[in-house]
């Protein structure tokens, strides 16, 4: 006797929906949370809903350097615009590389326009000046005469290193070594270490008390020293007029400067060595002297030149006028002692490095001679009011949006609208927690032409539902009950969705590969919705109408259910005729 026949088996998550239900609500629930924990409760609005002014500048190469506009380059550019704009004493500002040639800035509302301009539209200042004394970056406060003040603290607090290290040079990593082409200029790094260290090869030592200028050394004007005084590098505010002011100085003129840090201030000579005096900069990891990462600096012909002279000339001063300070757009990142004259047309830069410092560092110096220019080719400024009416007017046109694809579900699907307006919600929830927690994530900004795609991704998503609908239907057309026509019609409305989605993210990362701006605000709402409608059709949407089909609402398909034989024109239940067993009678 032949074994009876198995029946089928059900699909993966056919006979556990209410697990998979479960699981879209626990993201649901974490995603809320992750909000609620990072204290960011909505998107970041862009520049045209929030208000502010926008740059696009385009990158175009020197004369004779056709080949500058690569990653590097690009980004090094878009760090120095991002330090300037910082500098404004603005928060929220974005500064980001779009494509291969564009950078753009983007500073919210309540920002100076031409001052913002003017900023990122000028090319970076590098240069190497001597430095004619240095103190802590708090403003001095006015001496107060005492009978047993000496001579040695008169004054002040000159030649004090933050965080307590000082800095040397030395045309070789030791004294007694033979001679080399390359200088050593030992340094603590773009971030100061916290402690003092020697560094391997031994040329930094813990720092010595504040030393006074070298007897008929540089003096300091009186103009300068009072300006010195004055200034107090502990503020964003002080650090960027001194940046600005020390900026916009010609070349041969004594300033006053801060470091990037704000811990240390300066009285720094006339630059000695221009930044087009530098050939290349580069972070290497030294694992023959161990060292660990340093920088190395290649000068042109008469760059070598000139940075020997004036480490020669530092090399016979006391400190802290032997030492000499790299300033880009007036602001001090490095400030290296010298021992010894550094010939050869190289130096290396070395200290307590990581690699990000060593690379900041190199990439800084680069800058000086990076071969590239930049032009603004667009300017967009947004008045608040301006950016809240088209966020409200966004806001109504996805709303009429929503509202006729409600009706029509009603009208048409009926009680299949309950399914498709539920998935509608949890699309729209994941869609918003999303966005928000992008923000601080990635510094994504909710614009206008994003709020286009998230309009134009309720037609998508209403789309997956239909298809998935009338797959149903057809099965129960051909005369078959509710819950095998929800399996049966699934693998067919399967294929149908990912087809179709599968078009609209091509298109949408295309389209986000081939704009720059505004548009791929767009692209990327177009492509987060269109991934996030795979999910909930797939995990929200299959799982509840296989719960569904097990009413007795839908499964008896109740005229308002949209599920009705009758008016679907159903045929008569697909029966299977049962053929009697023949029997053969014996001869």
């Amino acid at each position: 006797m032949a074994a009876p026949k198995k029946g089928r088996r059900a699909p993966a998550g056919q006979g556990h929906p209410v697990r998979t239900l479960l699981l879209v609500l626990i993201a649901m629930a974490g995603l809320i949370g992750g909000m609620f924990y990072s204290g960011t409760l909505a998107p970041r609005l862009g520049i045209d809903l929030a208000g502010g002014t926008s740059f696009t500048l385009q990158a175009e190469n020197m004369p004779g350097r056709p080949n500058a506009i690569n990653e590097t380059n690009m980004k090094t550019a878009a760090d120095i615009m991002d330090r300037r704009v910082n500098g404004l004493g603005v928060s929220e500002t974005e500064v980001q590389t779009q494509g291969t040639n564009h950078i753009i800035v983007n500073i919210p509302r309540g920002t100076n326009a031409k001052q913002a301009r003017q900023q990122v539209g000028t090319t970076a200042q590098l240069g190497f000046r001597p430095v004619l004394t240095t103190t802590v970056g708090t403003k001095t406060p006015e001496p107060k005469p005492s009978p047993s003040q000496s001579g040695k603290n008169a004054k002040g607090k000159g030649g004090q290193q933050a965080g307590g290290t000082q800095q040397h040079a030395s045309a070789s990593p030791k004294p007694d070594a033979k001679p080399s082409t390359q200088g050593r200029a030992v340094t603590d790094s773009l971030k100061k270490a916290p402690s003092a260290k020697p560094t391997p090869s031994g040329s930094a030592k813990p720092s010595t008390p504040p030393t006074p200028p070298a007897p008929g050394g540089d003096q300091i004007p009186p103009a300068l020293q009072k300006q010195l005084n004055a200034l107090d590098c502990s503020t964003k505010q002080g650090r960027a007029a001194a940046g600005e002011q020390a900026a916009a100085a010609k070349p041969s003129d004594p300033v006053v400067a801060c470091n990037t840090e704000g811990t240390q201030k300066y009285v720094l000579g006339p630059v000695a060595v221009e930044g087009t005096d530098v050939h290349g900069a580069k972070a290497v990891f030294d694992s023959q002297q161990g060292q660990g990462w340093i920088v190395e600096m290649d000068f042109t012909s008469d760059g070598g030149k000139k940075f020997a002279d004036i480490t020669g000339k530092l090399a016979t001063k006391a400190q802290p006028q032997n030492q000499f300070a790299i300033v880009l757009d007036g602001a001090v990142v490095s400030d290296p002692s010298v021992e010894k004259a550094i010939a050869g047309g190289s130096a290396t830069i070395s200290g307590h490095f990581t690699q990000q410092s060593a690379q900041d560092l190199g990439n800084m110096l680069s800058y000086g001679a990076l071969p590239l220019s930049f032009k603004i080719v667009d300017e967009t400024s947004v008045t608040a009011a301006l950016g809240g009416e088209q966020l409200h007017a966004g806001l109504i046109a996805g709303a009429i949006g929503l509202g006729l694809v409600v009706i029509y579900l009603i009208a048409y699907y009926r009680g299949l609208a309950l399914v498709a307006l539920a998935s509608l919600c949890v699309s729209a929830i994941l869609t918003y927690a999303i966005m928000t927690l992008l923000g601080p994530a990635i510094q994504f900004a909710l614009n206008l032409p994003a709020v286009c795609g998230a309009i134009v991704a309720i037609g998508i998503t209403a789309d997956s539902f239909i298809v998935y609908f009338e797959r149903i239907r057809d099965e129960i057309r051909e005369g078959r009950t509710l819950r095998p026509a929800v399996e049966r019609g699934w693998p067919r409305a399967r294929r149908t969705i990912l087809v179709s989605d599968f078009v609209s993210f091509l298109a949408a990362a295309v389209l986000f590969a081939v704009t720059v701006g505004k548009v791929q605000g767009f692209a990327f709402t177009l492509g987060l919705t269109t991934v996030l409608d795979v999910v909930v059709v797939f995990l929200f949407t299959k799982p509840l109408m296989t719960l569904l089909a097990r009413r007795r609402f839908f499964a008896d398909g109740h005229p308002w259910s949209g599920l009705d034989p009758k008016r679907l024109g159903a045929k008569p239940p697909l029966r299977r005729r049962r053929t009697a067993p023949t029997q053969t009678k014996e001869a």
